[in-house]
């Protein structure tokens, strides 16, 4: 019987610690369960957030290169319109505007026979600045408004105009300045406002006997329409300059299509009456040309500007073969043109 108690109270007190362990494991078990990830688990969640991360990931770089596609192309077109109104106005101004035979007889480039449409061919050489990098594509001359330069009496003064030869180059280079397309630039000089008050000789060589303020443009020397028996086209071609330049050609627009005919450019169209300029070629880039009727009916001079600029360049910016114009990327290659007529301010044969 004493055995048989001793046993129950054994027995008692084993449900007693077996009870206390059972409460006190619980929470633990509970906390040890969720204190942290199985390795199984990371890897599943790795894997999940891979699935889902990575189409994320490849649709915002599509988007953001379609963007940056989409902007390059919106510069380009900008900067194509901004252009070419530049030149319009530029162009509006115009009194005669020099075709292709023309730019060949300032640049020294015609034959002496031509002696009709140059006669000075064989004396007069380059009359504009030259470089195997550029090519002058509008070369004409302009009446220009110069703001209060006459003294009428006293401190009254009054707006004039002055004569100026301008001059539109389309430039291919390696130049690190610029990009691996074309660029136009704008060369320009003009004549100075005579002025009986001001010091004889103080403009330098070639107005030494004469009175201006302000100067001319150095190198400057006015057009000579006095010549007998020629053409006006022939008087306006033999024009040579008064000396050595010291303008450069100032930049207008960048990332102009680069592709020549060659390789693979559209060829150039002009309206009847209009001459190409420069003279079709296959290593002609027409990206800027112009179509140019020197002398109308009514005396006035016009021309058709066309423009193609370059968005690829702005993308690609280290290997200019693969920016060349294709058919099929034609909406990288933003075109525009105008028609422009002149001022009629010549008036003599």
């Amino acid at each position: 019987m004493t055995q048989y108690r001793s046993l129950r109270r054994i027995s008692s007190k084993m449900n007693i610690l077996r009870w206390l362990l059972s409460t006190q494991l619980k929470p633990s078990h509970k906390q040890n369960k969720n204190s942290g990830f199985t390795l199984i688990e990371l890897l599943v969640a790795m894997l999940i957030a891979f699935l889902v991360i990575t189409p994320l990931l490849s649709f915002m770089i599509g988007v953001l290169n379609t963007d940056g596609q989409e902007q390059a192309k919106a510069n380009s077109e900008q900067e194509i319109k901004a252009a070419l109104d530049y030149i319009t106005r530029d162009l509006q101004q115009a009194i005669y505007i020099y075709d292709a035979t023309g730019i060949a007889c300032l640049s020294g480039t015609v034959d002496a026979s031509a002696a009709n449409t140059c006669p000075n061919a064989s004396t007069t050489g380059n009359q504009l600045p030259n470089g195997t990098d550029k090519v002058p594509v509008l070369v004409f001359w302009k009446r220009e408004l110069v703001n209060q330069a006459i003294t009428i009496t006293g401190i009254q003064k009054d707006d004039t105009f002055v004569y100026s030869l301008v001059a539109y180059y389309l430039i291919k280079d390696t130049s690190p300045t610029w990009s691996n397309a074309a660029r136009i630039a704008r060369w320009e000089i003009k004549d100075g406002v005579p002025n009986t008050a001001a010091t004889v000789g103080a403009c330098g060589d070639g107005f030494t006997t004469d009175k201006y303020l302000p100067c001319p443009d150095k190198g400057f020397k006015p057009f000579d329409l006095s010549q007998k028996g020629i053409t006006l086209q022939a008087k306006m071609n033999s024009w040579a300059r008064g000396g050595a330049y010291d303008q450069v050609p100032v930049v207008l627009v960048d990332f102009i299509d680069q592709t020549t005919i060659a390789q693979g450019a559209p060829a150039a169209t002009c309206s009847t009456g209009f001459s190409q300029v420069p003279v079709a070629a296959t290593i002609v880039r027409t990206s800027f040309y112009a179509c140019v009727a020197s002398v109308s009916a009514d005396n006035r001079s016009a021309a058709e500007v066309y423009l193609r600029g370059n968005a690829q360049a702005r993308l690609i910016q280290n290997d200019e073969t693969k920016v060349r114009y294709a058919q099929s990327k034609s909406s990288y290659f933003p075109s525009a043109n105008i028609k422009v007529q002149g001022s009629s301010f010549i008036f003599t044969k």
